[in-house]
């Protein structure tokens, strides 16, 4: 057992260096090498598709399949060639960067940097999903996506009028209550419209504090305990990476899911 580390993990990403005044940080090179090194590795594990598919092609192929009947029920059939792509990618992207924190070197060899009286430990390579900047920009991604699915599927008008519309037929209710009921309808549509905007920010704090949470409980439980002691919580670390990952991911399929499926039937493709 070390002595109690006094260092706390800094919530701002450090700036390594900048090109033309553009600040590159620890997170930003973490995430840039993370995605080109998925991308090198499917290339080099799979190459060009074949009929006859190689083991990792055929490993790929089971899972790119589990994942769709994953989606397929909460986005809809005609909804999930189109939306596949942006989910995978958001998964694979998200549970990848969150398992490379893990590794040892990152977030462990850096400087130490006093502010506002702590020292704080700024290291050469963060976890991309630590970093606040990282998180949002995987939000707006994600809300932009659901605004494309939804004016090229669901169609702008249609969309109001499931938003904003009464949810009754005229002639199921009395006039009396009709109008009043519309009223109440659309007071609903305008909080869901406020749920929605908040959509961006609930995801990328959602990711972000479970992710710099657990990067804090690594350093803490690291300095009280050299051995033994930190690796049940690396592996707890794991799963909540790939909790969050899949959270994320599901998150974004059932808000594009209720936005392009209406009645329980599947909207037609606008064109």
């Amino acid at each position: 057992m070390s002595g109690v580390s006094n260092f706390n993990v800094s919530p701002y990403a450090y700036e390594l260096f900048n090109i033309g005044g553009f600040p590159i940080t620890n997170s930003f090179v973490m995430s840039v090498g993370v995605s080109l090194l998925i991308a090198w590795g499917i290339n080099a594990a799979i190459g060009k598709p074949k009929l006859r598919p190689n083991r990792t092609q055929g490993m790929m192929e089971v899972a790119i399949v589990g994942l769709q009947g994953m989606f397929r029920p909460v986005v809809g059939e005609k909804m999930l060639k189109a939306t596949f792509p942006l989910l995978i990618s958001f998964f694979f992207f998200i549970l990848i960067q969150n398992w490379f924190g893990l590794i040892p070197g990152v977030g462990t060899v850096g400087l130490i940097d006093t502010h506002e009286g702590e020292r704080h430990l700024t290291y050469f390579l963060r976890p991309a999903n630590t970093d606040l900047t990282n998180a949002i920009a995987l939000g707006i991604l994600s809300f932009a996506a659901w605004v494309f699915y939804v004016l090229q599927y669901a169609g702008i008008r249609n969309f109001l009028k499931e938003l904003f519309g009464s949810k009754v037929k005229k002639s199921a209710v009395p006039a009396l209550l009709f109008y009043p009921m519309c009223v109440l309808f659309f007071l609903v549509g305008i909080i869901e419209v406020i749920s929605i905007l908040i959509r961006p920010v609930s995801l990328s704090f959602r990711l972000f504090g479970n992710m710099f949470g657990g990067e804090n409980l690594l350093m803490n439980i690291s300095g009280l305990f050299l051995w033994i002691i930190p690796v049940p919580f690396y592996f707890m670390e794991l799963m909540v990476g790939f909790v969050q990952a899949f959270v994320f991911t599901m998150l974004t399929a059932v808000y594009i899911g209720l936005a392009c499926n209406h009645g329980g039937e599947e909207t037609e493709h606008k064109h």
